[in-house]
């Protein structure tokens, strides 16, 4: 049998151009592609245009590999997160991942389900492998904190973080939640309301955040600061707390750590035989889709999370790169006011 000849063009037909290629088309060196592709500022306007002009007519696609060898890390993001469930984390997941969409980027997710040791340091050795690309980690909670702690230094990281968290040496961009707590709370002092009862979520802690609002607004008004009811993040708990604040007559307002725990404070009022707004009035957290629509409509503050996961992709390319980090462009929290609140009814009694 006489064996079939090798087509000698087959390998020219499927020839993929080189960044060689591109340099020799352009009259350059590999190394003046190499900065244009990485967006150096050493490149002079019409070397850079010669560049580009090579790899639009040759087709040249810069290959991923290279580019991460040259960085160090792959050019992606990878989020590490406790939770892709819950409205804040998922709505910051979903900025991450439109912001990257948008540049062409890869994003992984990485779930942390505990805090306990052996389980953060298999997180952080996961994401300090150069694969990784740049991380984010949302640390709204004691999981995220205890990873953003455990990564190393070289590891280009940012954080989704509250505004009152410690300095940890890292990019943190925060919306400021402290604030928005305080102005709600302040919206139901206004209404009339003695003091403003709170139901926690799990993420809440002494020092800052919505917790911390709260206690500031309640402070400033010279009102008694009642005791914190925590609850989990399941409607369930959440009842059982709406329970307990509908049994005390005292209780005609009440701010709850987010619009799911209001949902179920709101079911515990009902059952016991309390209006809302007539008897008690109900602030939410977070104006998740669907508060404005719930019977009655619900007061809440409006979060902007999806804006926060774009800053934290910005952010988070800007370390991957190396770069100036970018001013993070965020909507202020803003308190929506809705159905849900009133005047107490000795207030409305009295006029």
């Amino acid at each position: 049998m006489t064996p079939t000849p090798r087509r000698a063009s087959r390998s020219r037909e499927v020839a993929v151009p080189s960044i060689r290629d591109v340099a020799a088309a352009a009259g350059v060196s590999y190394q003046t592609v190499s900065r244009v592709l990485n967006e150096s500022p050493r490149v002079r306007p019409e070397t850079r245009a010669a560049v580009l002009t090579a790899i639009e007519q040759l087709g040249f696609r810069p290959s991923r590999a290279a580019r991460a060898l040259s960085l160090g890390r792959a050019p992606g993001i990878t989020v590490v997160t406790s939770n892709t469930v819950l409205y804040g984390y998922a709505a910051t997941l979903q900025g991450i991942e439109e912001a990257a969409r948008a540049e062409g980027m890869a994003v992984g997710v990485r779930v942390v389900e505990s805090a306990e040791p052996a389980e953060v340091k298999q997180a952080a050795d996961y994401v300090a492998d150069p694969s990784a690309g740049g991380v984010v980690v949302i640390a709204f909670d004691p999981i995220g904190v205890a990873v953003l702690e455990a990564l190393p230094d070289h590891v280009p990281a940012v954080a989704a973080a509250e505004p009152a968290a410690p300095e940890r040496g890292r990019v943190a961009i925060a919306l400021d939640e402290r604030r928005a707590a305080a102005d709600a709370t302040r919206h139901l002092l206004a209404l009339g309301h003695r003091t403003v009862h709170h139901v926690a979520i799990p993420s809440e802690g002494g020092s800052g955040g919505r917790l911390a609002g709260w206690r500031d607004a309640l402070g400033q008004a010279g009102a008694d600061i009642p005791e914190v009811l925590g609850c989990g993040w399941d409607i369930a708990s959440a009842y059982a707390a709406g329970r307990r604040l509908a049994a005390d007559p005292d209780v005609t307002a009440i701010l709850c750590g987010n619009d799911d725990i209001a949902q179920g404070v709101r079911r515990a009022l009902y059952d016991a035989g309390k209006d809302v707004p007539g008897d008690v009035s109900i602030v939410g957290f977070d104006d998740i889709p669907g508060s404005a629509y719930s019977t009655p409509a619900l007061t809440t503050v409006r979060m902007d999370f999806v804006g926060l996961g774009r800053a934290c992709f910005r952010a988070a390319v800007a370390e991957l790169g190396r770069q100036e980090q970018p001013r993070p462009a965020l909507v202020p929290p803003s308190l929506v006011v809705r159905e849900s609140t009133a005047p107490p009814p000795s207030r409305r009694t009295a006029t």
